[in-house]
């Protein structure tokens, strides 16, 4: 079976948009831990959490997160 994982560029847009770590944390109400973790592909965020951050980079969903194979 083709296993997709969900992949990201929050990393490229927080860079792009010069914003910290923790200033996306408190953007979105997180910590900067949840950040790491998600720029990493450690951790796949909830659908809400996800729109929020899509959100603050003012970009579709489907922009910042994405499936990959």
């Amino acid at each position: 079976m083709n296993e997709k994982i969900v992949s990201n560029c929050v990393l490229t847009c927080r860079k792009a948009n010069n914003v910290t770590q923790q200033g996306l944390a408190d953007a979105v109400n997180v910590t900067r831990q949840t950040i790491i973790a998600i720029e990493k592909g450690n951790y796949t965020p909830s659908v809400l959490l996800a729109l929020k951050i899509a959100n603050h980079f003012k970009k579709p969903l489907e922009s910042v997160f994405y499936l990959k194979k």
